[in-house]
């Protein structure tokens, strides 16, 4: 179906893998388009209820691929709001869960693709670089949105501002990554793991709870306090929670649907 990712749906779990390991899985064209047509379908896919995405090979994704730059003539501009910005929305935005196993170096764009996911899993010899100081250029596609919230303004500028990498084991300490493993074989079974846990959860839940926290930076405390309650009506007019109620009552595990 695709020529530069792989997709595989495992029950309610869809696997993206960036498949082009010989340039280190970085982005042309086609793969950019071919990411953001598979997380639409995963957003229309009421079977999918989480997402895990990963890379082929040595690297998770080295960035933008210097031998496909700019082939259409487009201004930096351009690039982005065609190209990178829709795909970052769409993983950032999609209404379940996305995990990260992140198998090698994230750089540039790549490590922008890992920051608009949820949860993120890295193997231990595994590197997280903002190379755009070292040409010249800004962070983009949400890494200077991202990247602040998570880690705090003032590790978040040094990465930026020096280009410096920053190890798996580093990347744990300072909340970049939630888990590191010591090799592939184990991210690879940790991200199942995770992403089974989080598909037997109410999904319609975890959608609301990514919203809440994607806007709780820019938004008023009054302003939250209602998009809470909107939610929470919502939440509680959904199956999942009538079988939560119904499981502690009848004190048995929960068979939540996403429904």
């Amino acid at each position: 179906m695709y020529n530069t990712i792989l997709s595989e749906k495992t029950g309610s779990v869809l696997k993206i893998t960036l498949n082009r390991p010989d340039v280190y899985n970085a982005f042309n064209t086609e793969m950019l388009g071919e990411l953001l047509e598979a997380f639409k379908n995963a957003a229309s896919d009421d079977d999918v209820r989480c997402v895990i995405l990963t890379g082929a090979g040595k690297a998770f994704c080295s960035g933008q691929d210097l031998k496909d730059f700019n082939d259409k003539k487009l201004t930096f501009k351009e690039a982005l709001e065609q190209r990178y910005n829709p795909l970052i929305k769409s993983i950032a935005y999609l209404n379940k869960p996305v995990i990260c196993a992140i198998n090698g170096v994230a750089a540039g764009a790549g490590i922008s693709l890992a920051l608009a996911c949820d949860y993120r899993i890295a193997v231990e010899n595994a590197t997280l670089i903002e190379v755009f100081i070292n040409v010249g250029l800004v962070p983009d596609s949400g890494s200077s949105f991202f990247l602040p919230r998570i880690i705090g303004y003032a590790k978040a500028f040094e990465m930026c501002a020096t280009g410096d990498k920053m190890t798996a084991k580093e990347a744990k300490e300072y909340g970049l990554v939630n888990k590191v493993v010591s090799n592939n074989e184990l991210l690879k079974k940790s991200a199942e793991i995770t992403a089974k846990n989080f598909a037997e959860r109410p999904t319609k839940a975890i959608g609301m709870i990514k919203d809440l926290m994607n806007k709780s930076f820019e938004s008023s405390l009054d302003d939250i306090l209602q998009l809470e309650g909107d939610y929470q009506e919502q939440a509680g007019n959904t199956e999942d929670f009538k079988e939560g109620i119904a499981s502690f009552l009848e004190k048995r595990k929960s068979v939540f649907k996403g429904k």
